[in-house]
């Protein structure tokens, strides 16, 4: 007869495994309520990764001190936001306003079949498709009333997280080095020169995505506005930023941006809406097969399969946000499983206890002896 084989777990194991599991319920019920904060600081890491190049440069070239160089650096970013703020601006507000008001006339000549687009009233009575799927989801008075105060909710959320990612950035800047110092401190002596290199090419992939990508942006928002002013499109210059926001969605965002471009195009005349359309499929073609490859080729080092499914996931964790940090977050991940898997081969060739020594990373060193 086969034998019975009695499992005991004793109370002290059972209680364990209870207080595991509610520590990790309780983790995860802070990251949900605190995922606005974590958000803001991971846009303020991010950005304080695109400016950390510049910090260094400073230092290098004479300003010793981190505080000094940051703080050269900070004022500069402000002056020249506040420049082009100054500049920018007061149009854009003009135009946006113009825009804001030339919009209920486009919905007035779409739904009376009139202008270039006119045919989608006419031939598919698009208006009253569009009222059939929004019926029943109208509004009263104390609807309306808690739209405004969501909008007001909103708008002051956005100025404190400015403010907060504003101040969060400048201290991450100025205390970066310690606390990788630190971090670094708790680990073997042998395994720091790995870790600080590793730590090295995730602050460069993550700095190199963040300043590419606002490259990328501000190249399309200006040859977008370009376009749009030769082509006589009213409202180029607020378009033109939509287009440089929208940019900076990868991959979705460049599409979304033609659409918006080609839509309006095509309100104010069919050879403006051809044009914008061929401009920007154009623009797209060499923004993905040159520009791109540049910043992702160069930085991140991600096939565009896993470029596509970061996105995706991004997305749908944590929206726009998401979308914007999905990829230095998988080009980080595959840093670490390169790294884990070139120290594992390593080990395994020197063999045992003594491959230890293969933690120092070529070109920082010698290797550390073997711990007796």
């Amino acid at each position: 007869m086969p034998t019975e084989r009695v499992v005991q777990f004793r109370p002290r194991t059972v209680l364990q495994v209870a207080g595991v599991l509610l520590g990790v319920a309780i983790a995860l019920w802070v990251v949900w309520i605190s995922r606005r904060v974590i958000a803001w600081v991971l846009v303020a890491l991010f950005l304080a990764l695109a400016l950390d190049p510049a910090v260094r440069f400073l230092q290098a070239r004479g300003l010793r001190r981190r505080g000094a160089a940051a703080a050269v650096i900070y004022v500069s970013a402000i002056a020249t936001i506040a420049l082009l703020a100054a500049l920018l601006v007061p149009s854009l507000v003009d135009q946006a306003d113009g825009l804001t008001e030339a919009a209920p006339g486009y919905v007035s000549d779409i739904t009376a079949g009139r202008g270039p687009l006119g045919f989608l009233e006419r031939d598919y009575h698009i208006v009253d498709k569009v009222r059939e799927a929004t019926s029943g989801k109208g509004g009263d008075a104390l609807g309306g009333a808690s739209t405004v105060l969501a909008v007001g909710r909103g708008v002051l959320t956005a100025i404190i997280g400015t403010i907060t990612i504003f101040f969060l950035t400048l201290f991450m800047i100025l205390e970066g080095p310690a606390w990788t110092e630190r971090g670094l401190g708790l680990m073997p002596a042998h395994a720091r020169p790995r870790w600080r290199n590793v730590g090295h090419r995730i602050a460069q992939t993550v700095s190199g995505y963040v300043t590419g990508n606002l490259l990328l942006s501000v190249i399309a928002g200006v040859s977008s506005t370009i376009a749009l002013l030769i082509t006589g499109v009213p409202f180029a210059l607020a378009l033109g930023l939509v287009v440089a926001v929208l940019d900076l969605i990868p991959l979705a965002g460049a599409t979304l941006a033609g659409i918006l471009l080609a839509t309006v195009g095509f309100l104010t005349s069919v050879t403006a809406g051809i044009v914008m359309l061929v401009f920007f499929v154009v623009y797209q073609q060499i923004e993905n097969h040159v520009l791109q490859p540049l910043v992702y080729g160069r930085t991140v080092q991600l096939s565009p399969l896993v470029v596509l499914i970061s996105i995706l996931i991004g997305t749908e964790v944590a929206g726009v946000l998401g979308a914007l940090g999905a990829i230095p977050i998988a080009g980080t991940l595959q840093i670490l499983l390169l790294d884990w898997l070139e120290h594992r081969r390593l080990r395994e060739e020197e063999g045992g206890p003594a491959a230890v020594a293969a933690e120092s990373v070529e070109g920082l060193g010698p290797p550390a002896p073997a711990q007796a």
